[in-house]
C-alpha cells in the first residue's frame, strides 16, 4: 500500500515567502520614510517588531495546542496576552501620531498585511516539518517491516 505525503506546492510556498517579504518591505520603508521625530519613528518600529514576534509564538501556541492541550494554562496567557498587547500598543501609537490620515492608512495596511502573513507564513512553514516527519516516520517503519520480513 503507497502512501502519500501532503505537501504544499511549490509555487504556494513560493507566494507565501514573496507575500511576506513585501509585506516586510512595505512596512520598513513605511517606517523609514515616515515624517516625524526619530523617537515617533523608533517607537513605531519597536511595535511592528513586537508584533511580529508575537504573531509568531501565538501562531505557535495554537497550532501546538490544536488537538491536546500540552502547554499550561498560564503560557496561553502570556502568548495571547502578549499577542493582545503587541497590537493594541502599537494600534494606539498609530492612532495618537502626528502625522496625515494618508500615513495612518498605510501603516496601518501594511501592518495588518505584516500580521496576515506573518500567520500564513507560520502555517506553511509549521505544514513542511510534520510532512518532513510523518515522511521519516513513514520510512522507519517501512524500513523495519522490511527488516521482519
Amino acid at each position: 500500500m503507497q502512501t502519500m505525503v501532503r505537501r504544499d506546492t511549490r509555487a504556494w510556498r513560493m507566494q507565501v515567502w514573496v507575500s511576506f517579504g513585501l509585506a516586510v518591505s512595505v512596512c520598513a520603508i513605511g517606517l523609514a520614510w515616515l515624517p516625524g521625530d526619530d523617537t515617533a519613528r523608533a517607537f513605531m518600529v519597536m511595535g511592528y517588531v513586537f508584533c511580529l514576534s508575537a504573531a509568531f509564538a501565538l501562531s505557535k501556541y495554537v497550532r501546538d495546542n490544536e488537538t491536546k492541550r500540552v502547554d499550561t494554562p498560564m503560557w496561553g496567557m502570556v502568548v495571547w496576552g502578549g499577542f493582545a498587547f503587541a497590537m493594541a500598543l502599537t494600534g494606539w501609537g498609530l492612532w495618537r501620531m502626528a502625522i496625515q490620515p494618508v500615513w495612518k492608512a498605510y501603516l496601518l495596511v501594511s501592518w495588518l498585511f505584516l500580521i496576515s502573513t506573518v500567520f500564513t507564513l507560520a502555517k506553511t512553514l509549521r505544514d513542511a516539518h510534520e510532512a518532513d516527519l510523518f515522511q521519516a516516520r513513514l520510512a522507519g517503519r517501512r524500513e523495519a517491516m522490511g527488516e521482519t520480513q
